[in-house]
């Protein structure tokens, strides 16, 4: 793999911390700044709100830019709006903060899976998207825990510094190794937006608003899930966001071999997988070795969706596919935010934590059956006509 392609990634390990860390040191938040800790969880949705407008807007807005000029421009906005945060004197600063990386954190994305893409041969692209991604399950891995015991034991503002100096590191990779990977000629505003407007491309962006969509209807309240129900003490649920964590790497990286050979088969697996999961953890969530297995899985799962996805709507948007990659970024962030929303009118109901999986298991199905329309659709397309019967009687005898 390409040592850019490992700068790429380092990047997108700081913007994953960024995304994430913010879990861990809630209560510091709130308790330092004067506010209630669900008015500092809004940090989390304002965050998921800003890469989805930032996604596309900043791609829109920048469409004509060189790629790798544009790579280091989103960087250094990250790094103001991960300063900014870390300076903040009140909630109103933190949260300007968190909108302000998040509007590059959608957009880099976009564009530095298909700078990745373009740095390598044909039958190794899934895997340097996946090598890209790998920054943000690294995140989990390592960053986020490290930032919250930085957090905690240092005071929050210090976790925000940790990342600006992972995001500065990242900076420098991308200025010193990425090549330069000017936007293919032509293609302009028009060109990007119109793509957006294919069946195929949209068919994509609905598949990962559904299927993710499942994954943070659940994932969003495993911790309460893991404590309420399977009965782990608060000190356990670390080992658990571990496991989800270590899942995550493991899938991602396994999944971008996979899609190199075999695309379609990759989403659609993925997603079944997923599904399957999903629906298992109601059953297992009341066991806690089950439970550990499970969690596993489900992180495994989970971002053996993000290569398959990210591909296939970079291949349907063959000739303008940046706008498409940071719109699919932006449709992975809306189930940040939708998911949660639902699984907390499901937790209001009384239905119980554990039908949280079974409501995100039968969303992800609906994203699979997307998926395979999608996969239908275009095997009709591609199908060779019928040949045309020969008729008795045609030859002459001359």
């Amino acid at each position: 793999m390409p040592i850019a392609v490992i700068a790429l990634s380092l990047s997108g390990f700081a913007i994953g911390v960024t995304e994430f860390i913010i879990a861990g040191i809630l209560p510091d938040i709130g308790s330092d700044l004067g506010v209630s800790v669900p008015t500092a969880g809004l940090l989390v949705s304002g965050y998921a709100l800003g890469v989805v407008i930032g996604a596309p807007g900043l791609t829109v807005l920048c469409g004509r830019t060189e790629r790798k000029r544009l790579l280091v421009r989103l960087m250094v906005l990250f790094l103001a709006g991960t300063l900014l945060s870390a300076l903040a004197p009140n909630y109103g600063v933190l949260m300007a903060g968190r909108v302000l990386s998040a509007f590059a954190h959608g957009a880099y994305f976009g564009v530095a899976m298909v700078v990745a893409a373009d740095l390598v041969p044909e039958n190794r692209k899934a895997r340097a998207v996946s090598m890209v991604a790998a920054g943000l399950t690294m995140s989990t891995i390592l960053g986020v825990p490290a930032g919250t015991f930085i957090g905690q034991n240092f005071g929050w503002r210090w976790a925000f510094w940790m990342v600006a100096l992972f995001g500065a590191l990242g900076l420098a990779g991308i200025a010193a190794l990425v090549p330069r990977t000017p936007a293919p000629q032509g293609t302009g505003l028009r060109a990007e937006l119109g793509v957006l407007r294919r069946p195929q491309v949209v068919l994509v962006l609905l598949t990962t608003v559904l299927g993710f969509g499942g994954v943070m209807t659940s994932y969003t309240y495993i911790a309460e899930m893991a404590t309420e129900v399977t009965g782990f003490s608060s000190g356990a649920v670390t080992l658990i966001m571990v496991l989800f964590g270590v899942g995550m790497f493991v899938g991602n990286l396994i999944s971008g071999r996979v899609a190199d050979r075999a695309p379609n088969a990759a989403m659609c697996g993925s997603l079944a997988l997923l599904s399957i999961v999903l629906g298992a953890f109601t059953f297992t969530v009341h066991d806690k070795v089950a439970t550990c297995v499970t969690v596993f899985l489900f992180g495994a799962a989970t971002f053996a969706t993000i290569s398959p996805l990210q591909m296939r709507i970079m291949v349907k948007a063959e000739g303008a596919p940046t706008l498409a990659s940071a719109s699919n970024i932006a449709a992975f962030n809306l189930a940040n935010a939708a998911g949660p929303l639902l699984g907390g009118r499901i937790i209001a109901s009384g239905m119980g934590y554990p039908a949280l999986n079974w409501a995100g298991a039968l969303v992800t199905v609906a994203g699979l059956v997307l998926a395979g329309i999608g996969v239908a659709a275009e095997r009709t397309r591609t199908a060779p006509a019928p040949a045309a019967p020969v008729l008795s009687g045609s030859s002459s005898s001359n």
